[in-house]
């Protein structure tokens, strides 16, 4: 993955000042970068063919067209093959640092009620901007719910919203708010993106107080607790896969919760 970095780093005529951040099962590798333009953010993405295609392969240059948030907006892709798929987005570099160096919330964040309000408006903010694009449809969110909790739970989404997809604590900076990693975004049920939030904070509760009370108003809601159910099932199925198995007793227990209730 480094040697990926290295080479589109030397095609956008950049030079690497930083160590660099893998992704998920090191499918990406991200560094800052300097050039004649100032700093910048290098991002480089590798893909088996058969997976380079689709929303969430561009997903990062189409949330240029979403105003209103502070988040990276692309500059410049560039694509190779070498067995596999390389793609390389150079984007402008926001300053501040992860709430968290994993997904999962372990320690509390330094966050101002300033940062919860930016939080709470570029959620609002994504929610109403219209998109051709799909995050999760009625068809997946049947199938993720149902083959973790069984047929007897009704899955039909009666509020649909554009969502983030992945708003997990290292995808949000501090001090000043700002949101990465945008390849997942599109359409999907209402809540799924303050779920998701919600369930990777559960080991901290006293931040997962905070992301509750903030939003309430939409986790409490028939449609926000059918987003939860959809979200515990992603989160369940990853730790099947041995993704952060410290999370999965709090998960478990948030899930009997909800279907009780």
């Amino acid at each position: 993955m480094r040697d990926n970095l290295d080479h589109a780093a030397h095609h956008f005529d950049l030079t690497v000042t930083g160590e660099p951040v893998f992704g998920w099962r090191l499918r990406s590798v991200s560094a800052p970068t300097v050039g004649t333009g100032g700093d910048r953010w290098l991002r480089v993405v590798s893909q088996e063919p058969e997976w380079a295609t689709g929303a969430h392969w561009t997903g990062t240059v189409d949330a240029d067209a979403i105003s209103g948030i502070r988040k990276p907006r692309v500059l410049d892709v560039y694509e190779w093959t070498d067995g596999r798929c390389q793609r390389a987005e150079v984007m402008t570099h926001l300053s501040g640092e992860p709430c968290s160096p994993t997904d999962v919330l372990r320690d509390r964040p330094d966050l101002t009620a300033h940062w919860w309000a930016d939080l709470d408006g570029a959620l609002a903010t994504l929610t109403a901007t219209p998109t051709h694009r799909v995050n999760a449809d009625q068809e997946k969110v049947t199938w993720r719910i149902r083959e973790r909790f069984g047929d007897d739970v009704d899955t039909t989404v009666t509020q649909w919203a554009t969502v983030h997809g992945d708003l997990h604590w290292s995808n949000l900076l501090r001090p000043r708010f700002g949101l990465l990693d945008w390849e997942l975004w599109g359409t999907g049920p209402a809540g799924i993106d303050e779920a998701t939030l919600y369930c990777y904070s559960l080991l901290v509760p006293t931040i997962a107080d905070q992301v509750h009370t903030s939003f309430a108003r939409t986790l409490d809601t028939p449609a926000g607790r059918l987003a939860q159910l959809y979200v515990l099932a992603r989160l369940l199925s990853r730790i099947d896969g041995g993704d952060y198995p410290d999370l999965a007793e709090p998960l478990h227990r948030h899930a009997d919760s909800i279907l009780a209730g």
